[in-house]
């Protein structure tokens, strides 16, 4: 009598252990390690799919606060023939004209060692403090 070759493979024994059962249980080891590899995937990509929810979330308060903000002063987008590239801004804004700079400190005490020292007077009581600028 022949033998079929595949019912030789499943004959063929390893120390008592058919070598189909040992290449099966190999091939469900993977198949464990594999959806043990899948769930770790999806759980981290889950993790950042709440993350994202979350910032898009506090992005969107933000934005309501900005547009309640900017609403309420009567703020409005800048038309575009208001717009100014690079090149405009100096015409914008002239720079301004430099500072006069200090005498130095070695003059400015030969000066006071020269001439007595006059005594200071308090500043009158009735005068308005002036408020900052806004």
């Amino acid at each position: 009598m022949t033998r079929n070759p595949a019912q030789a493979l499943f004959d063929w024994k390893v120390r008592g252990v058919r070598w189909i059962e040992i290449i099966l249980l190999v091939v469900v080891a993977a198949l464990i390690l594999g959806v043990y590899v899948a769930k770790a995937a999806a759980a981290r990509e889950s993790a950042q799919i709440a993350q994202l929810e979350r910032e898009i979330a506090e992005t969107r308060q933000r934005v309501r606060l900005l547009r309640a903000e900017a609403a309420r002063p009567g703020l409005a987008p800048v038309e575009m023939e208001r717009q100014a590239d690079e090149s405009a801004l100096a015409t914008l804004k002239p720079q301004p004209e430099p500072v006069p700079v200090a005498p130095v400190a070695a003059d400015a005490e030969a000066a006071a060692n020269a001439a007595p020292a006059a005594p200071t007077q308090p500043a009158p009581a009735s005068a308005p403090a002036e408020e900052p600028v806004r």
